[in-house]
């Protein structure tokens, strides 16, 4: 873990207000209560209860950030006076102010490794710890988690849909504001993007950085012949052209006369399946069969599958917009909640019974079975403590004690975008399709089945 993004995320000392404010009234309120003792624990997961639409997996991302908000977690001087100014706080003990100042996480901290394929109401992440320091880390964990793993499975799905060409990340440009942008492009590199055009995300994330030239750059030259010139001169070894500016049939023959070092075209408008036909014509009749054609221009999966699915001679995909705000889907709804609580050293399984948002109690582990072959079959959310299936491999690992880091929290992002290529590699049938994909291979252990039946009669 190299913690490269958190610059990017929050100012230095504004981890301990980077919550909503019920988590801290909440807080508070635990501190008060007398029948609770302050080091009391409780157990939390973070779930996705149901896959969005048009997903039949979802990718797990966001744990390194997560772990380094916890390590790092702190309420400073100002923060703790701000706290105190507001109304809502005037009757509150100043003891619990007190309190804020010396606050560091202390909990252990249970996860599934980033770059695992995933499925409905697994816990990504389970947190046990003291009640109000495991209520305050739901906001920001919500946030990190959410927003990584849903591009990731985004770029998972593009990734399928590309069939061993090249996409890279074009996004930077279009997402919800630069820190959104390095997040999607470390996600969509898990997730098996072959580089970015965002030049710090690659630098800091050490990954392949690619790119071309804007429209503005041809159309700041009298000629556009002159302007693949100029830019083959200060570029030879990594010229790659964007030929639609005017006429793209004519830009492509233009570009030929670069000759055999002209590593690519770009195609970023009109119908691309037939254009990048016709260049590739154009191409190999001038003996350029090694120039590369590059497409571009609000692409996403269907768009993608559709233009190999008709032959287009399309060696690298640019995919932007609908990466990195997954357009179709904008938004995941992963969950935090309560699954265990104490009652002096008593842990008391609960569960939420409301209509279409009922959870599961208890800590869970979730058990991978595969075929003989190696192909994914099957997961298993069982109690944590039940006895371990048969064949069955744990996905929950731990990743941090007492608020500490373990040495297996440490995973590299090539580690990560492995876990991601072989997650996908395995794949069943069923879930391969990028859409009539059949239903989530998850079930429900006996233990935790016979635990949730047994609390649904005693839950008021």
């Amino acid at each position: 873990m190299t913690d490269h993004l958190e610059p990017l995320l929050l100012g230095e000392g504004d981890y301990g207000l980077a919550t909503d404010l019920y988590q801290i009234t909440m807080m508070a309120s635990y501190r008060a209560r007398a029948d609770l003792s302050p080091q009391a624990t409780s157990t939390f997961e973070l779930f996705v209860r149901r896959l969005p639409k048009g997903r039949a997996f979802l990718v797990a991302a966001g744990l390194e950030q997560s772990l380094a908000y916890l390590r790092d977690l702190r309420f400073s001087d100002e923060d703790v006076a701000y706290l105190k100014g507001l109304s809502v706080f005037g009757s509150t003990d100043p003891a619990f102010f007190e309190w804020l100042r010396a606050f560091r996480f202390e909990g252990d901290v249970d996860a599934i490794p980033e770059g695992t394929l995933v499925l409905p109401n697994e816990p990504l992440v389970r947190i046990h710890a003291p009640l109000a320091q495991a209520q305050l880390v739901e906001t920001f964990l919500l946030a990190t988690i959410n927003a990584q793993t849903l591009i990731a499975s985004k770029a998972a799905r593009v990734r399928m849909a590309s069939q061993g060409r090249t996409f890279v990340d074009f996004g930077a440009r279009r997402a919800h504001g630069f820190a959104a942008a390095m997040l999607a492009t470390r996600a969509a590199w898990i997730a098996g993007a072959d580089g970015t055009s965002n030049v710090v995300a690659a630098k800091k994330l050490g990954i392949p950085v690619l790119g071309t030239a804007a429209h503005a750059f041809i159309m700041s030259f009298e000629r556009e012949q002159d302007a693949f010139r100029a830019y083959h001169e200060g570029y030879p070894d990594h010229c790659v052209l964007l030929i639609d500016t005017y006429d793209t049939h004519e830009g492509c023959r233009r570009a030929t006369a670069i000759g055999p070092s002209l590593k690519g075209v770009r195609l970023d408008s009109g119908d691309l399946g037939q254009l990048a036909k016709d260049c590739r014509a154009i191409l190999d009749g001038a003996g350029l069969t090694a120039t590369r054609i590059v497409a571009s221009g609000d692409l996403n999966e269907d768009k993608i599958t559709a233009l190999l699915a008709d032959g287009a001679p399309i060696d690298s995909f640019g995919v932007g917009t609908e990466l990195v705000t997954s357009r179709d889907q904008p938004a995941l709804g992963g969950v935090y909640k309560l699954v265990e609580r104490a009652d002096g050293d008593t842990r008391i399984p609960v569960m939420k019974l409301a209509e279409g948002k009922i959870t599961w109690p208890g800590p869970k582990q979730v058990w991978r079975h595969h075929d003989a072959d190696g192909t994914w079959s099957h997961d298993v959310i069982e109690l944590a403590d039940a006895p371990a299936p048969a064949d069955g491999v744990p996905l929950l690992r731990p990743v941090m004690r007492g608020g500490a880091l373990l040495p297996e929290a440490f995973d590299s992002l090539d580690a990560m975008r492995a876990r991601c290529a072989e997650g996908l590699r395995t794949l069943p049938n069923g879930l391969r399709a990028l859409h009539d994909y059949a239903e989530p291979p998850v079930r429900i252990g006996p233990a935790l089945a016979a635990m949730a039946e047994e609390l649904k009669g005693t839950l008021t």
